[in-house]
């Protein structure tokens, strides 16, 4: 049995595997025009379900709104959102997916579950049922 501190090693090193597995597949066929930062926004602001100010979605993300700036920016050009005045506050601006961007997300969302239900297929239903126990103990803690 691994010592304590090798344990989280393997388990963080596995898990960061998987992670970077996950973006990777999500992202193909967008090849490096959708970043991972750029995905959280697109799906902020999909779980919005209304339009979002900048700093509304900068405190979502867990960002300054300078970097929600620079991402949103990012996002604009390429299409995906698309930013309009706030019908109740002339000095602040709305930012919303355009269909491009809700189009680009189902797809990233489709790779991604895709991949998953790969790596899933190796484990049986059991299995699956314990590892959805046991990461969501370590998410709640």
């Amino acid at each position: 049995m691994p010592a304590p501190d090798d344990a989280a090693e393997q388990i963080a090193a596995l898990l960061d595997g998987i992670v970077r597995r996950q973006r990777r597949a999500s992202r193909e066929g967008f090849g490096t025009s959708v970043t991972h930062g750029q995905f959280r926004v697109l799906r902020t602001l999909d779980n919005a379900d209304q339009p979002l100010r900048l700093s509304e979605l900068a405190a979502r993300l867990g960002i300054v709104p300078r970097s929600a700036t620079s991402v949103v920016d990012d996002l604009e050009a390429a299409g995906l959102v698309e930013r309009q005045p706030d019908p109740n506050d002339r000095r602040a601006t709305l930012v919303d997916l355009t269909p491009a961007g809700r189009q680009i997300l189902t797809t990233l969302r489709k790779n991604r579950r895709e991949v998953m239900l790969t790596q899933l297929s190796r484990l049986t239903n059991a299995d699956q049922q314990t590892l959805i126990h046991l990461l969501q103990r370590l998410a709640d803690g």
